[in-house]
């Protein structure tokens, strides 16, 4: 959404990115988008991570160079509580990830994910496909949507998957709004997928939310073959 937008410049040129990725490398995962898998030794957070990823995606790597540059700002971003405790995502830049179906967006988001938990980053996120957020949020007996919606809202990472895949309505639209626009407002990394074209998506989506989405997000397009015929995942 963003045409005449540079792609950001080398993060090895600042400090503390520098920092960042010697971390990245004595854990054995350089920018290039090693395995985090292939690290000297088992990471907690990683390990329990895993329990919540889908099986799938348990070996995602952030192999896309501008998701990579995305990790290390993010990474670069993050703060500690206090002396003792390990740096936190509390805000961030985020990316839509375009393309058609099988190009490896999902895949570079979870292994995001996997490669911020894998520098020692505490990350507390939440993934979704937009279908499934619209399904909880439908009022039913013993449910909170209102209070399940201000916990997706406020998580610090957020993935919203297939955006624009799910039938569209006023009421689809209202809601995502709402998640889009606070999450804007309090610069909460979202990493939001969608295979359709950006003209299609924001017809599809309404033109509020494709706003907010465009002042929010820097655009990554996925090209290439279909990742899921050669047995990966997408």
């Amino acid at each position: 959404m963003h045409p005449h937008r540079r792609d950001p410049a080398p993060l090895s040129a600042a400090p503390i990115a520098a920092r960042f990725q010697r971390i990245f490398a004595e854990r054995g995962m350089p920018p290039s988008g090693m395995p985090v898998s292939d690290t000297p030794e088992p990471i907690p957070a990683l390990e329990r991570a895993q329990k919540q990823i889908p099986r799938l995606y348990r070996d995602a790597v952030a192999d896309h160079p501008r998701v990579a540059a995305w990790v290390h700002t993010i990474a670069g971003t993050a703060e500690a509580p206090n002396v003792s405790a390990r740096r936190q995502v509390t805000h961030g830049p985020s990316l839509l990830l375009v393309g058609r179906t099988g190009r490896g967006k999902t895949h570079a988001a979870y292994g995001a994910i996997r490669s911020l938990l894998g520098a020692g980053i505490d990350v507390r996120w939440h993934a979704t496909t937009a279908a499934d957020l619209y399904a909880e949020m439908r009022s039913r007996q013993g449910a909170d949507p209102e209070w399940m919606l201000r916990r997706i809202i406020r998580i610090p990472v957020l993935i919203l998957d297939d955006l624009g895949a799910a039938k569209s309505s006023e009421w689809t639209e209202e809601l995502t709004y709402r998640l889009i626009n606070q999450r804007s407002i309090h610069q909460l990394p979202t990493l939001v997928t969608s295979n359709l074209p950006v003209g299609d998506l924001r017809a599809q989506i309404g033109d509020r939310v494709a706003s907010r989405l465009a002042g929010m997000c820097e655009q990554v397009v996925f090209t290439g073959s279909d990742r899921r015929r050669h047995g990966n995942a997408a």
